[in-house]
């Protein structure tokens, strides 16, 4: 914004959810434990395998991750433009492969998928094959870490699990934690 320049030309959309209204806004557990620790991405790996496989050696099934940055042989994305359906407020697009990138920084959520199969969903800001800088969603079976590890700080969720279950308000399913038996 240029000083003095308080005149937006697009307003931001409002997010309506198409479902019920829910009281609590954020669904919480509470861990009395949590490790913190790095992995290392190792080359040649996707993305999903170099988080899920050393994580799940270590019996960490949910956990919240920082990638901190590196090169990636390739990458594929997708952003979450409004869903033209209405059915929910947003629709992930079609892939875009973005080639050889630098992934910037990432979040990455390890959790379990409504079939009960490792998941992880990550959001992160990458600089393209072209050079163009964009964000959205990394998929991690299709990205492929490049010549050099990367490394990853680690939070583990001990006391509860993130599991994808369906949410009735946004017509989606979302990561939900859920106590741990």
């Amino acid at each position: 914004m240029v000083a003095g320049n308080f005149h937006s030309v697009e307003r931001a959309r409002t997010m309506i959810h198409p479902g019920r209204f829910h009281p609590v806004r954020i669904q919480s557990e509470h861990s009395d434990i949590a490790r913190h620790f790095r992995i290392v991405l190792q080359p040649g790996k996707s993305l999903y395998d170099a988080i899920v496989q050393p994580l799940i050696q270590v019996g960490v099934t949910s956990a919240s991750t920082t990638i901190l940055g590196g090169l990636f042989a390739s990458l594929e994305y997708c952003v979450a433009p409004p869903d033209p359906r209405n059915e929910a407020v947003i629709r992930y697009s079609a892939p875009i492969v973005a080639g050889e990138s630098y992934l910037i920084f990432g979040n990455a959520t390890l959790g379990r998928s409504s079939s009960d199969k490792p998941m992880v969903h990550c959001h992160a800001a990458v600089r393209r094959e072209d050079g163009v800088v964009r964000g959205g969603h990394i998929i991690p079976g299709k990205t492929i870490v490049g010549d050099d590890p990367i490394s990853v700080l680690v939070t583990s969720f001990d006391d509860f699990d993130l599991r994808q279950i369906y949410d009735p308000e946004t017509n989606t399913p979302l990561f939900q934690p859920v106590a741990s038996l």
